[in-house]
């Protein structure tokens, strides 16, 4: 890879981050999108997205768990059964291209329904325990099938369904996809022996971007702010999904 070329491919990581970052995502879906523009090969981009994955959910973890925004209560009947099923979901070797497709469509109809008119912050109902963990398995499911951290499914169905305020979304989202992103790129070594070389420049932009991110998103921008950046998220993972 020549060195130009690097260079746009680490600008696009860091803006990436930024953005993914600020409503309390890592930014697996945008940085396999920016990988594939470059025609990287699928057993460099699967690795290389994990460990972004993770070293950007970290920051975001931390900084909105630091602003008192994260909830474990809330978070743990999630969390529990999504990181076996995301497993699952990444074992299974199912003929995806038309569940993608459908799934993007529905994160494009998530995206316009922020950007038309947010959902009004109201006093959150959390949901059951049932219900909790059957949502933590299902999305841990689809976040294995899809090659996501799962919090681009999370975070808007929290907001819509009123579960929790906005930034305990993108809180307890972090933390979700952190979980899921460690299991998944454990299983990946453990199959391939190995780490990319190209991970440790991307890592140093993502840590740039990551880092202002999830300052700026837990603790200076209003949730308003924080939907309208939602919904650019998840029309970059909603057009990946479906043209990929």
């Amino acid at each position: 890879m020549t060195p130009d070329v690097l260079l746009f491919l680490t600008l696009g990581v860091l803006v990436i981050s930024f953005l993914y970052s600020s409503v309390g995502h890592a930014g697996a879906s945008g940085y396999i999108a920016v990988m594939a523009l470059f025609s990287l090969a699928p057993a460099v981009i699967k690795p290389t997205a994990l460990m972004l994955n993770i070293l950007v959910a970290s920051l975001a973890s931390y900084q909105f768990w630091r602003a008192g925004h994260f909830s474990w209560r809330l978070f743990w009947p999630f969390g529990v059964v999504a990181i076996p099923m995301a497993f699952l979901g990444g074992y299974l070797n199912l003929p995806t291209q038309l569940f993608k497709i459908l799934v993007g469509l529905v994160l494009l109809a998530s995206a316009a329904r922020f950007l038309i008119r947010p959902p009004e912050e109201s006093e959150p109902q959390p949901p059951s325990k049932p219900v909790s963990l059957a949502t933590g398995a299902g999305l841990g499911l689809l976040a294995g099938l899809t090659g996501t951290g799962g919090g681009i499914f999370l975070t808007p169905l929290v907001i819509f369904m009123h579960w929790a305020k906005t930034k305990t979304a993108s809180a307890i989202s972090a933390v979700f996809i952190l979980g899921n992103s460690i299991a998944g790129l454990a299983g990946n070594i453990s199959a391939t022996k190995e780490i990319p070389a190209l991970a440790l420049p991307l890592a140093v932009a993502v840590l740039i971007g990551g880092s202002v991110g999830s300052y700026l998103g837990s603790w200076r921008f209003p949730h308003t702010a924080i939907k309208r950046l939602l919904a650019i998220v998840l029309s970059i993972a909603g057009f990946k999904l479906i043209l990929t």
